[in-house]
């Protein structure tokens, strides 16, 4: 858990949440020349500006965690995609199988969103949050950031190769910026373990 709020152990306990998701093909197949090569967390994941959402009547976003890509959907269409990083995988205790500290299943945005966060008790924090659920307790944010503001480095490396939050999902800096500006309240966002 990492949203901005320091939650006790109580509150802060890992939501159980599962759902069947539909992988397609067309999601890893998407990715086209408009995606920004090298990965660079400092500029937008796509080369392209970001949709103009008032054209958009069916708005919803897709995680993918294994493939570090957050999308965001018209209906069936792809309409964006970015680089993103989830939760870390550990080992379930009860299953014995690998799991990420990110939940899986359907949220909806929420209405806590804002510039930047620090959270004490990791000693880390992020910029451009929205959150999905628990109320400050999952978000969309930044890579993260140190205690002093500045961004971590090594964290920000990962950005769309390989997980490393304790349960947020990781966006590049213009990424997140754009979705804590843009992504309305009750939009639809699917957390997929694929």
């Amino acid at each position: 858990m990492y949203g901005h709020l320091n939650r006790s152990s109580a509150t802060s306990s890992m939501v159980s949440t599962t759902a069947k998701s539909k992988a397609t093909a067309k999601d890893s197949s998407s990715e086209d020349s408009n995606m920004r090569t090298p990965i660079d967390w400092q500029k937008s994941s796509e080369t392209i500006p970001y949709p103009d959402l008032s054209k958009v009547k069916d708005l919803w976003v897709k995680v993918s965690l294994k493939g570090n890509r957050t999308y965001l959907y018209d209906g069936s269409k792809i309409i964006y995609t970015m680089y993103s990083s989830g939760g870390v995988y550990q080992k379930d205790a009860k299953t014995g199988k690998m799991k990420s500290a990110t939940p899986t299943g359907t949220f909806y945005v929420q209405a806590e969103r804002g510039d930047s966060f620090f959270n004490q008790e990791l000693g880390e924090g992020a910029n451009y949050y929205v959150s999905w659920l628990n109320h400050g307790e999952y978000l969309f944010h930044s890579v993260p950031t140190k205690a002093d503001g500045s961004y971590n480095l090594k964290e920000a490396a990962k950005l769309g190769k390989s997980t490393g939050s304790h349960g947020c999902i990781r966006l590049s800096v213009p990424d997140a910026k754009w979705m804590e500006q843009n992504l309305p309240e009750g939009t639809k966002v699917v957390i997929a373990d694929n």
